[in-house]
């Protein structure tokens, strides 16, 4: 048997992911998410971040409903490979609200990552995938800066716009131009 030179990575499937949540490999209270093939851990939810999840998620609900669903921490299916769940996710009505499938990038109007200890992985990995499958703006919440990256205009390579807003600054989402945000409202101190 001939020696392997380079090591291959084991690229799992969302099936093989699934298979091994039923199984019991994965924890049933496991905060994971499957990235390209890669089970990555999430960081556990301090309540700095729980807070400003809640506060998004409730004045985004407030404000889109029911031109939208506001989602919490629900997995989107990018491919069969990568299943992230973001920390909010804005998506298109649908009849059955999603009750036979995941959310895929056809139906994302907005995703938002709130980072306190994840900042450099959701601006790089994850803000990389959202953009390389044509999800049209996401956001990146510094929750120590009290600041939102926006993210426009997604190609292979990221991200064509990304602009910092802080505090004082207003905001509008692509999928409902006119629908101002104060940042100060949705990051409150």
């Amino acid at each position: 048997m001939g020696a392997i030179e380079t090591p291959t990575r084991l690229k799992l499937s969302i099936d093989q992911y699934y298979r091994m949540a039923e199984a019991g490999v994965l924890a049933p209270q496991a905060r994971v998410e499957l990235i390209d093939g890669a089970i990555y851990e999430m960081a556990p939810l301090g309540s700095l971040h729980a807070a400003l999840v809640d506060q998004l998620h409730r004045v985004l609900l407030l404000r889109l409903h029911p031109r939208a669903i506001v989602g919490c921490q629900r997995p989107v299916q990018l491919s069969g490979f990568s299943e992230p769940v973001p920390d909010i996710a804005v998506i298109r009505p649908r009849e059955d609200g999603y009750r036979t499938r995941h959310p895929d990038a056809g139906d994302v109007l907005l995703l938002i990552e709130v980072a306190d200890t994840s900042l450099r992985f959701d601006s790089t990995i994850k803000r990389a995938l959202y953009a390389e499958h044509g999800i049209r703006e996401c956001w990146t919440v510094d929750a120590k800066a009290r600041t939102i990256e926006v993210c426009r205009g997604p190609t292979g390579d990221g991200y064509t716009s990304v602009e910092r807003v802080d505090r004082q600054g207003r905001m509008d989402i692509l999928a409902f131009p006119g629908e101002q945000f104060d940042v100060a409202e949705l990051l409150p101190e």
